[in-house]
């Protein structure tokens, strides 16, 4: 079958090991679904993946892609939550936890092999297109939202590196939540697009905001730490779920994060109750998935580059 996969690992410049060609198709396995991708959405975890993040010499050649809609052995139309082990289902009770690609071939193919636990079925009211950008960054930013974030209705959140699959779904999210939503990026066109999906306020990365707010979705890391946690009001909440300027920033801030009783929790991914939640909240709101490009799996290579290059908004899908 044809797929998309990692061949080598380069830490420098890992578009380098991608590779798009024949692999074969997965074997049939007790308590496993295999699935017939049509639509899967990329994730900087694959970029991470190409750098040998998660991802080891051992375990290649490995197909990529985390996230996917598509149509079962029996018909159904799906969606793969992509953590793999979380309640043992299908894979042992002592698996340890993991994303698709880190220890099973992914789902930038033809087809794609999960325990049949992992499925959910897709609402009518969703595309392929649309379900496939949900389960790793959409579901990263509910779960940053309103599991570890604990905003309601009426409070404000900053979403820093507007632009972003996790930024671009925070924002969206926490309008149609009810809060009040501002946002920051280093570009205008990225700013301008984050308004109109409905940002209360754009700015560029370090500007005062109007308020401190009751929370900040933090996925950049090193470059805007410091303004985060200066933009929380006293008792707020910054959650992070990535570091993509790097994860070391000059100043942690301690003195702030103790006077101030600030919370800083982690967030990785969500469960499948969450991902189930996020689909009825997207079918019944009319929420939906922020989509740059749709390229067909032959040109997933276009895709990773301008993934690389930052020159995306929202989701970009490959379709099978």
């Amino acid at each position: 079958m044809f797929a998309v996969y990692a061949a080598r690992i380069d830490a420098e410049q890992p578009l380098t090991g991608l590779e798009l060609g024949e692999r074969p198709a997965p074997r049939p396995r007790d308590g496993w679904s295999t699935v017939t991708v049509k639509a899967a959405s990329l994730n900087h975890h694959d970029l991470w993946s190409l750098r040998g993040v998660g991802l080891g010499e051992e375990s290649l050649p490995m197909i990529l892609g985390c996230d996917a809609a598509g149509i079962d052995e029996d018909g159904n139309e799906v969606v793969l939550h992509s953590v793999i082990g979380q309640s043992g289902y299908g894979v042992g009770p002592d698996e340890r936890r993991s994303i698709l690609t880190e220890r099973y071939q992914g789902t930038f193919a033809e087809q794609v092999t999960v325990p049949t636990w992992n499925l959910l079925p897709k609402p009518a009211e969703l595309s392929f297109e649309e379900a496939a950008c949900l389960p790793t960054a959409w579901l990263t930013a509910y779960r940053m939202l309103f599991s570890n974030a604990g905003v309601r209705p009426g409070d404000s959140v900053l979403v820093q590196g507007a632009g972003g699959g996790v930024a671009t779904a925070a924002i969206v999210l926490a309008r149609a939540g009810g809060l009040r939503v501002y946002a920051t990026s280093r570009d205008a066109a990225k700013r301008r697009r984050a308004e109109e999906l409905g940002a209360h306020g754009v700015y560029e990365p370090g500007a005062r905001l109007p308020e401190r707010v009751d929370a900040v979705i933090e996925t950049v890391g090193a470059a805007t730490w410091s303004h985060s946690v200066k933009s929380l009001r006293p008792g707020g909440t910054l959650v992070i779920s990535g570091a993509t300027s790097g994860p070391n920033p000059r100043s942690a801030e301690l003195n702030r994060i103790f006077f101030l009783e600030l919370k800083v929790v982690g967030s990785t991914m969500g469960s499948k109750e969450e991902l189930q939640d996020l689909l009825s909240f997207c079918a019944v709101t009319g929420v939906r998935p922020v989509i740059d490009s749709v390229l067909p799996l032959d040109r997933a290579r276009e895709g990773f580059e301008h993934l690389a290059a930052g020159e995306v908004f929202g989701k970009i899908v490959l379709t099978a």
